[in-house]
């Protein structure tokens, strides 16, 4: 069992930047890899960035590539999400998530991660 919690979110200006966590507990954290997610108000949850491992290999979404960083730390058992420039579309609730143990691969469905953070909300004003 992994348990997630996030962390980070708040109001930002558009063109600002925030880093949110994610604080991992559970002796299979190191084995998988994970996912940031996001939720807009009357929209579905959509793929952000995930991450191996090793952190060797990552995926972005489109919209928020050469913006948006993710990396962890497998010591601190902590996944982080660095977001530069900032926009209104931006705003949303972010959701970190995990494949299940032992699966290191790259996957940007909801339905392939398992475990799941209860969200932090980041607000970006225009």
């Amino acid at each position: 069992q992994v348990q997630l919690v996030e962390s980070g979110g708040g109001l930002v200006q558009a063109g600002g930047s925030l880093t949110l966590s994610c604080a991992a507990s559970g002796r299979t954290f190191g084995s998988s890899s994970m996912g940031w997610f996001r939720q807009a108000p009357g929209k579905e949850r959509e793929f952000v960035a995930a991450i191996v491992y090793y952190g060797r290999s990552t995926d972005y979404a489109d919209s928020v590539k050469g913006r948006f960083t993710i990396s962890r730390d497998n010591v601190k058992s902590t996944v982080y999400l660095q977001m530069n420039s900032l926009k209104s579309e931006d705003t949303a609730v972010y959701y970190c998530a995990a494949r299940p143990p032992y699966y290191n691969d790259l996957k940007r469905a909801v339905a392939e991660y398992v475990y799941w953070g209860q969200g932090t909300q980041v607000t970006v004003s225009s």
